[in-house]
C-alpha cells in the first residue's frame, strides 16, 4: 500500500478505515521472521513535515541508532531552531519535555518500524501469508497488528482496533515514510542520508 493510496482511503472514509483481507498464500510459519535494526551505529538525517488539524510545521532532524535497541531522535524546526529530543530504548521513550516532543513522534513500536526494526508485543495466533517476495502477517486474536515486509524491509506496520486502522507507518517505494493516526495527525519523514558511524559518546543516552 503506497502513501497516496493510504491517504485516499482515509480521506474518503472520514474515519479510521478498515483493513483489506490479507493477500497471498498461507505459510506454515506461525511466527514472523526477526527484523532487527542495522548493526553497529548509524546516523540517519531526515526532513520532516507534521500536520495536526490547523497546525502545519516542518524542519529537519537526525536519528542516532545503536544496535540492538537504542536510538536518539533530535528534531529541528525550520531555520535550525532546536525543538527537542527523545531517547528510545526498548519500548521506552523518554527525555526532557517528553510530553511536548511526543506530540510529533510515533509511539515506540511505530518509531522502531520507521527506523527499520520490528518490535511489536509478542502475541499468540500469528497468521502469515506470502505473495511473491512480500510477506503479510496479522498478530493476535482479534488481530492487534498487521505488518507487511518486502524481503527483510518493513513496508508497513499497522496497529488495529476492531479491524480498523488506529495508526500506521507506511514506507513508499522511494523510502519516504508516513506515520498517520487517521483523521487526526500525520508525520512525513524523508530520509536524506543513512551513514554508519563510529560509536557515540555514552552521554547522548543520558543528557
Amino acid at each position: 500500500m503506497n502513501l497516496r493510496y493510504l491517504a485516499l482511503v482515509v480521506a474518503l472514509s472520514g474515519c479510521a478505515p478498515r483493513v483489506a483481507p490479507l493477500k497471498g498464500e498461507p505459510t506454515p510459519a506461525r511466527a514472523l521472521p526477526a527484523v532487527p535494526m542495522a548493526t553497529g551505529h548509524h546516523k540517519i538525517s531526515f526532513r520532516w513535515d507534521y500536520e495536526e488539524n490547523s497546525l502545519l510545521t516542518h524542519g529537519e532532524g537526525a536519528i542516532r541508532t545503536s544496535s540492538p535497541d537504542s536510538a536518539r531522535v533530535d528534531l529541528f524546526l525550520v531555520g535550525g531552531i532546536f525543538a527537542g529530543y527523545a531517547i528510545l530504548v526498548g519500548d521506552s521513550l523518554r527525555g526532557p519535555n517528553i510530553d511536548r516532543i511526543r506530540r510529533f513522534l510515533p509511539p515506540p513500536a511505530m518509531l522502531w518500524a520507521a527506523i527499520g526494526r520490528l518490535a511489536v508485543p509478542a502475541l499468540p495466533d500469528t497468521v502469515v501469508r506470502v505473495d511473491g517476495d512480500t510477506l503479510q502477517a496479522e498478530i493476535g486474536t482479534p488481530a492487534a497488528w498487521r505488518v507487511t515486509l518486502h524481503g527483510s524491509r518493513i513496508m508497513q506496520l499497522v496497529r488495529l482496533n476492531g479491524g480498523r486502522i488506529a495508526e500506521a507507518v507506511t514506507r513508499d517505494a522511494g523510502g519516504r515514510l508516513l506515520y498517520e493516526v487517521p483523521g487526526r495527525r500525520k508525520l512525513w519523514l524523508g530520509i536524506i542520508r543513512d551513514d554508519e558511524v563510529p560509536p557515540f559518546d555514552a552521554t547522548i543516552w543520558t543528557r
